[in-house]
């Protein structure tokens, strides 16, 4: 579990492709690696991966073919900056919001403008994930924690004050570029509930 707090970015070093998974080796520093080991989870852009390797600079992970195709990872580069938290300890503050590391989906930046002192990011509303993704909820973009601002019928936007510009990759996106996206675990509970409530009402009604 995690909060939506970056800790730093880290840098894409090596992406070893192999028949049926895919090795990630990402640079990072020595303060969030000093007692991560192999086998503890890390979120990079918002995914939750596990250890396989690790040095005093770098750590290796290893990504599953549905977890490749399904995130930004399958478009990442050498050199990239990635967003990278370590996962919640239960002694810890909660001051994001509850982050599991599962995607639920891609989306496109739309729009970026500047706001006064904050960042105005707008991007595709995916027709699956509607009713998920509301004003002033929560919402999670390349690992983020962010509240969403605005929803339109095909759109829906964030706004980033300076830290979260500066401290994270969202700050040097372009246009046409995707993000990772986990909606908010809660609404997607009720969403469910809903459905599913709507197709037992619909059974007793006929």
């Amino acid at each position: 579990m995690f909060t939506g707090l970056i800790q730093e970015q880290g840098k894409i070093l090596k992406v070893n492709r192999k028949a049926d998974t895919v090795q990630l080796t990402c640079q990072a520093s020595e303060k969030i690696l000093a007692d991560y080991q192999i086998g503890d989870s890390m979120a990079i852009n918002g995914v939750c991966l596990t250890a396989i390797a690790k040095t005093n600079s770098h750590f290796t992970v290893d990504i599953m073919p549905e977890t490749f195709y399904r995130t930004t990872f399958s478009k990442l580069k050498i050199n990239d900056q990635v967003n990278l938290e370590r996962a919640l300890s239960f002694h810890g503050r909660l001051e994001g919001h509850l982050v599991s590391g599962h995607i639920d989906t891609t989306v496109r930046l739309i729009e970026k403008r500047n706001h006064e002192n904050a960042l105005i990011l707008t991007f595709d509303y995916p027709k699956d994930q509607q009713g998920e993704i509301i004003p002033q909820g929560s919402i999670a973009i390349n690992g983020v924690s962010l509240t969403v601002t605005d929803v339109q019928a095909r759109s829906f936007s964030v706004s980033l004050i300076p830290h979260s510009k500066d401290q994270t990759n969202l700050g040097t996106l372009n246009r046409g570029e995707y993000v990772n996206v986990e909606t908010d675990m809660i609404g997607k509970y009720i969403k469910a509930q809903a459905h599913l409530t709507d197709k037992v009402t619909g059974g007793f009604l006929q």
